[in-house]
Parts: C-alpha cells; structure tokens; sequence
C-alpha cells in the first residue's frame, strides 16, 4: 500500500536521526523542515519541544504530543586506553543492544565503539562466566572500546555525560509485509504521526497544538513545561503499546486506548470522545491498564498540569529493544485524531469546564 511505504520511509527517515534525550535537535531539523513545508506555524521552547500551532474555528484547544528523545546510554568514564564506561539513559539494557557498533556523541564529532561484553571462551576465573547463564548482564559489566587515545576522544568532545547510542547502520528499519522493525520505533513513529497530522489537519473546531516533546524518557520534563505553559483543555500523548501475556494488547491494525498506567488512571470523559472518533471512522479500540508505563499524558496530568489526558498507542512487540509494529495502527491513530479534531468533542469538554470552573481553559 501507497500509505505503508509512505510512512515507512516517514519513519526511516526519523529512526536515522539520532536523538537521545537531551540531544534532540538532529531530529528538530527534520520535524521542522516538515512543518515549515506543511505551513503549519511552530515555535521551540527553552524546554526543547517543538511546537506546532494550527488555529481552531471554534472554542477548545487540544495538545496531541510524541516525544522525540530515544533511550540509549551516558558516558560516566573516559579512560586513557580509550575504553568507554557507560551507564543507562532512560529504560536501555545492554542485553537488548548486544555487541555491537554503536554511536557516542561528543561536542565536536560522532564516533563510534563497540559495545562489549568480554570473551565466551572463559572458566570460573573470569568475571564473564556469570553471563552465561548465572547473572543478567548489567551496565556496570560492559564497556565500549573505542581504539582512540585519550586525546582523540577529548577533541571530539567525548566526555562524562555524553550519550550513547546504537550506531546508524544498524538502526536502519526493516519492512516486515504490513509491519516496520527497528530500534526506536518509541517514539519516532509517533512523530511520523504528528506529521502526517500536520498535512492533514486543516480545518479543526478547538485550537490544536502538535507538540514533539523533550526528555520525556527521563521524566517527562518536556511536557510538564509545555502544560506550565499553556492551558489546553485535553491532551492526548502518542505512545508505544507494550505487547506481552500480562495485556490483553493482540498485535495488528487495531490501536490501544490506555486506560490506566503507572501514573494513574486516564480521563473518562476524553477516552470516550475518542471511542466516538474511532467508531465514527470504523476503528477498533483495544484498552488496556498498564503497568511499568508512562506517557507524557499521565505525567502531565498527575502533575496537575492538565485537567484531561489520554493515551493512544500502536501496538508494538519487543518495546525498549528491536521493536515491531503493524503499520495500519499509525493509520488508524491518524484517522481517529483527524476525526477527534474535526468534531466538537474537544469543544464539549471546553463548555464542560466553562459550567464546572466558571472559567475556560485553552
């Protein structure tokens, strides 16, 4: 199908922009060249989120966010025979990467290492017997070798805190018939989402803000600025939906309303305005409570930040490693927002709290 290729390609090309969190502007010039072509206004806060602005005809506002930081690992140590020591950034494990070529971004330039676990062919003696079958393998455990001198890696601004991540040639995502694999599907195929909304969001009732968020895997920190500073009356986070035994989540086209996460539960009454959104394009909905989940929708709404938050997610095998995902979910997600953003739910929700509040938010 024309649509699957189309996104495909959207999202290879998002995939190969590396973006771990706090080092996300690679991605930002893709996200904005896209916008700017689009003719969709946008601004970048002091947060980092990018932010895309299309004007309602009606009363409302709804912010629909992806977050653009992807996990990986920081630099803790730099020692002098260029070996690299590593921790996690966000929720990464090396097990998940394997050895490896990945990518370390200095201040200065891009190299790349191996990621390294030590030697099979070892006896009891060796501190690598354990891995192979007594003791999960860790960060603390594993190192990068660089093959540079000490000098090399500080002109290429390699230091504590810089960031690791899978090295590019290997992040190249593979077309699986209506599947896409690869690293970092969370959450770049929500961003190719966002895109595509931005094409075809043109003439919606509330204001709609289309908001690619910063540092989201360590925190959430992107978006609970984003609300400090700007009153919407609903947002609806764009996620990854965790296949696996403990979730009733059947993989395929069908998209994952989240009802409850580790955050709390979601908003009722803007869950069943994108019930009436899917039914009314021909969707169906899985919902699902999740746990050892988070979305910028809950953190934002825990933090009191927003009144009203949901969570929409594609259904997704392997999270946090090699992911999977049906390309007709992302489809169907786009049709259901169009759909949200053309009808009056938001704007219900807006008069909701105008007789609640005696004021209105947005």
């Amino acid at each position: 199908m024309e649509y699957y290729a189309q996104s495909f390609d959207t999202i290879s090309e998002l995939i190969l922009r590396h973006s771990p969190s706090g080092f996300e502007h690679d991605v930002d010039e893709l996200i904005a060249r896209r916008f700017r072509e689009l003719g969709v206004p946008f601004t970048i806060d002091a947060a980092g989120n990018l932010i895309g602005h299309i004007k309602g005809s009606g009363p409302g506002s709804i912010a629909i966010t992806a977050h653009k930081d992807e996990i990986g690992a920081t630099v803790t140590h730099v020692e002098d025979n260029g070996r690299l020591k590593i921790q996690n950034l966000g929720g990464s494990f090396p097990w998940v990467y394997g050895e490896g070529i990945v990518d370390i971004l200095g201040d200065h330039q891009t190299i790349s290492g191996v990621l390294c676990f030590g030697s099979r062919h070892v006896s009891h003696a060796s501190p690598q017997f354990e891995f192979k079958d007594v003791a999960p393998l860790r960060w603390k455990d594993v190192w990068i070798e660089t093959k540079l001198s000490r000098e090399q890696l500080d002109h290429a601004g390699v230091r504590p805190g810089a960031r690791m991540v899978v090295g590019k040639h290997r992040k190249q995502p593979y077309r699986l018939n209506d599947h896409i694999a690869g690293y970092t599907l969370d959450n770049k195929a929500s961003l190719a989402i966002l895109i595509e909304l931005a094409a075809r969001i043109h003439s919606p009732i509330p204001d709609v803000f289309l908001v690619a968020t910063a540092k989201e895997e360590v925190g959430g920190i992107g978006v609970l600025h984003f609300v400090r500073h700007h009153s919407v009356d609903a947002l609806v986070a764009l996620e990854i939906a965790p296949i696996a035994p403990e979730y009733p989540i059947l993989t395929g086209a069908d998209p994952v309303l989240v009802v409850e996460d580790s955050y709390g539960i979601y908003d009722d009454p803007l869950n069943r305005e994108l019930r009436k959104s899917a039914a009314a394009v021909g969707v169906s909905l899985q919902l699902a409570v999740l746990n050892g989940f988070g979305s910028d929708g809950s953190i934002a709404m825990k933090s009191g930040g927003v009144a009203r938050a949901a969570c929409l997610g594609f259904p997704t095998e392997n999270t946090h490693g090699f992911e999977i995902a049906h390309l007709g979910a992302l489809r169907n997600m786009t049709n259901i927002l169009v759909a949200l953003c053309d009808g009056n739910g938001i704007s219900k929700l807006a008069v909701e709290n105008v007789g609640q509040e005696g004021t209105k938010h947005g």
